[in-house]
């Protein structure tokens, strides 16, 4: 039987605000036997110590329980990226995939239609994180998450989300009790080097990389090396990998495509553009409110600049000893993806480590095909 990908972009009220997503469960946009992910801007600092994706996570699984058996919640990929600075709005986006007798559009400029593909990886040891373990770790995952969802050629792997593991004081003093070392034992670093790691295998997997490219000591510090479809978020909440690849497919079936970019900077919206033009959209300027409608989601890195400019004007993103130049970043590129859709409702994970060039980051965006 065909598949069909739907998307669902509901606003949330609280971490722990999950009425929307039962409301459409109950009105039957939602079927909860086909979610297979959820993401979630939750507000909070996006940091170590950032509880509110554990209480968001938490808070979904007890809501997909009473739809379904806990082996079945547990495959759901819940990927919860904190912090929602400036006036980016917090909410949730429902991946869901049901089959169905509709036929496929075939292949088309696009490649038919949005494919979704799910896995989680085991259970990362706390002596791999951020280095090449972890990048082998993930590239079998996206392998494996592409084969979910049906798709061979990595050329039709537009945005792979993935929410990795960090490192707390806990967990490397349980490391070094057996006798292993630790990357680092700053656990906010950790967060930076897990995600690089995990980007890294994200471009090994999809063939941007060769993987005899990447060493230990090239991990969060060659900028030269980066992925155009990776975004990593790492969270105190979880210790494998979940990961979600999005990609088109001539077998897959629905009104459903998505596109990507890669932004150079945080203010280089002319990308995403034409990305959107690439999708059916004047996008001559702010989208109009018609065309937003057609808009179902953006989904964005954001990363400050490790030589401290953007276009050769001085920023302070990595001066500021008060606030993590994350929760600036991710500020800052809502602000100017708002500015060209028309509404702050855009899911910007902050920390791009090898994730788009120093200082820019990997956009995919999800629409229905026009008309």
């Amino acid at each position: 039987m065909t598949r069909r990908a739907s998307v669902h972009r509901i606003a949330a009220a609280a971490p722990d605000d999950v009425s929307g997503i039962e409301a459409a469960i109950a009105d039957g946009r939602i079927d909860p036997a086909g979610i297979v992910a959820i993401f979630g801007k939750t507000e909070g600092n996006g940091c170590v110590n950032d509880f509110a994706r554990g209480f968001a996570t938490q808070s979904l699984g007890l809501m997909l329980q009473r739809h379904m058996s806990a082996a079945e919640a547990h495959a759901v990929c819940l990927v919860m990226s904190g912090g929602t600075e400036g006036g980016m709005s917090p909410h949730w986006t429902v991946f869901e995939r049901r089959g169905t007798d509709e036929a496929p559009p075939g292949a088309g400029p696009h490649g038919g239609a949005l494919a979704i593909g799910r896995t989680r990886t085991p259970v990362l040891p706390f002596g791999d994180l951020g280095r090449v373990a972890e990048v082998d770790m993930v590239a079998d995952g996206v392998r494996a998450a592409m084969a979910d969802a049906g798709i061979t050629d990595p050329a039709d792997v537009h945005f792979v989300q993935i929410k990795c593991p960090l490192l707390t004081l806990q967990r490397i003093g349980e490391a070094e009790a057996k006798g292993e070392t630790v990357v680092t034992r700053d656990t906010l670093k950790s967060m930076g080097l897990s995600r690089a790691a995990s980007a890294l295998g994200v471009a090994v997997a999809l063939g941007e990389i060769g993987r005899d490219q990447i060493s230990d000591d090239k991990i969060a510090a060659n900028w030269s090396l980066w992925s155009g479809r990776a975004s990593c978020s790492s969270g105190i909440e979880l210790l494998d990998h979940e990961i979600v690849v999005l990609g088109t497919s001539p077998a897959w079936a629905g009104p459903l495509v998505i596109d990507h970019a890669v932004m150079a900077d945080g203010i280089d919206v002319e990308p995403v553009r034409a990305a959107l033009r690439r999708l059916g959209f004047a996008a001559d300027g702010q989208l109009s409110p018609a065309e937003r409608g057609r808009l179902v989601a953006l989904l964005s890195k954001a990363e400050a600049s490790h030589d401290g400019k953007i276009r050769g004007h001085r920023h302070t993103m990595l001066d500021d000893s008060d606030i993590s130049a994350t929760r600036h970043a991710r500020a800052f590129v809502c602000g100017a993806l708002a500015g060209l859709v028309g509404h702050a409702e855009i899911y910007v994970s902050g920390g791009a480590e090898h994730q788009g060039p120093d200082g820019g980051g990997p956009v995919a965006v999800i629409a229905t095909r026009p008309g």
